[in-house]
């Protein structure tokens, strides 16, 4: 059968089945644009929509994504609309929608042809599998940037390691000379100063070096039966009167059914005081509140230590754990604290989670298991 022997209802259907294919081809072409942003193509599928649609003249398109919407100028003059949700590994994350700027009269689904129901319905799965792409895409970005960082981070262990055994000796013999030196009777006071400063100067080397052994997990813990709230107690005994000078508010909320857990208590200790040292210097200077929490959830006993300082922004927050880097001025932080916290809490069998936002504060939450990594897993 020839063109000219199509009667006038195979032309308009025909020339519909085009429309759609048409539609269709050019999503395919602008998904397979890897230097297209995921908003781009989102908003290039609008655009491709309306000549698809019977009356493309007075078609308009919007799709909406997790509230995010993309649309064409004219859409909220529509008066007659048909959607089709877009379910992204089987949860609505949003839909696309179609309309009439004008009033047109029913047809198979409103002023809508059966066909354009079922185009809707495809182009509503294609968006879905397009975002699918993009996130597999970046999640498998992201796990090659962790794989990196466990990488450099096993290597920077080993590196301070052999720098810290090294050092601990020569260390030792300066802070006991110094010492020594200091018990002379003869010395002037001046020169009795000098080897103050020597000897705090020493133990400062001698405690960032118990930080780099904590971190390259040189130092093993002396593990017992602990009870958080004890350890919550004795770490903030000296901090109540420095936070009030500082106009800072010290709160604890401990929870009284806590259990005990298996635990090195000078360790938690200090993954303690380095959470609060660095809420207090975030604030100092400035007032606000800290406040420290303990909860016992499931099979885990929770520590959560929460500021209302300035916070910090997301390349910070994605560097925090990575040692030497520090936001504080030269002399005024080592860039240790933190990955030590999180060797720690590791070495425990736990978690540890952060929520940051500029300018309402930050909050770490440390998660560890009630019963020990070895029993936990002999259990499973």
């Amino acid at each position: 059968m020839t063109k000219d022997q199509l009667s006038q209802s195979e032309k308009v259907a025909l020339r519909e089945r085009i429309k759609e294919l048409t539609c269709l081809y050019g999503i395919a072409q602008i998904a397979r644009q890897p230097d297209k942003s995921l908003g781009n193509i989102l908003q290039g599928i609008v655009d491709l929509l309306p000549p698809a649609w019977q009356y493309p003249e007075i078609t308009s398109a919007r799709l909406v994504l997790d509230g995010v919407s993309y649309a064409n100028s004219d859409f909220s003059s529509c008066r007659q609309k048909q959607s089709a949700d877009v379910f992204v590994n089987g949860i609505s994350r949003g839909f696309v929608e179609i309309g009439y700027v004008e009033q047109k009269p029913e047809l198979d689904e409103g002023p809508f042809l059966r066909e354009e129901r079922s185009l809707l319905d495809e182009v509503a799965r294609q968006t879905a599998l397009i975002i699918e792409r993009r996130q597999a895409e970046e999640d498998k970005l992201k796990l090659y940037d962790q794989l990196r960082h466990a990488d450099r981070l096993a290597t920077v262990g080993m590196l301070a390691a052999g720098v810290a055994h090294e050092l601990n000796e020569p260390l030792g013999n300066i802070l006991g000379f110094a010492q020594l030196a200091n018990k002379s009777a003869r010395i002037p006071a001046s020169v009795r100063q000098d080897i103050e400063k020597i000897e705090t100067a020493s133990l400062h080397a001698r405690e960032i070096i118990q930080k780099l052994l904590v971190f390259a997990r040189q130092v093993p813990p002396e593990k017992k039966q602990v009870n958080l709230n004890d350890v919550v107690e004795d770490g903030l005994y000296f901090f109540g009167a420095r936070c009030a000078k500082e106009g800072v508010e010290l709160v604890r909320i401990l929870s009284a059914d806590l259990p005990e857990i298996t635990a090195d208590p000078v360790q938690l200790n200090q993954v303690l005081v380095n959470l609060v040292v660095n809420a207090f210097q975030s604030m100092q200077g400035k007032g606000g509140k800290i406040t420290v929490q303990t909860k016992f959830r499931g099979q885990e006993v929770c520590l959560m230590v929460e500021d209302t300082g300035p916070g910090m922004n997301k390349d910070v927050l994605d560097k925090i754990f990575v040692p030497f880097f520090t936001t504080k001025d030269v002399g005024h932080g080592t860039g240790l604290g933190l990955p030590v916290v999180h060797g720690i809490v590791t070495a425990h069998g736990g978690l540890i989670n952060v929520e940051s936002k500029l300018g309402q504060g930050t909050r770490f939450e440390i998660r560890l298991p009630v019963k020990p990594p070895q029993e936990t897993k002999e259990a499973n």
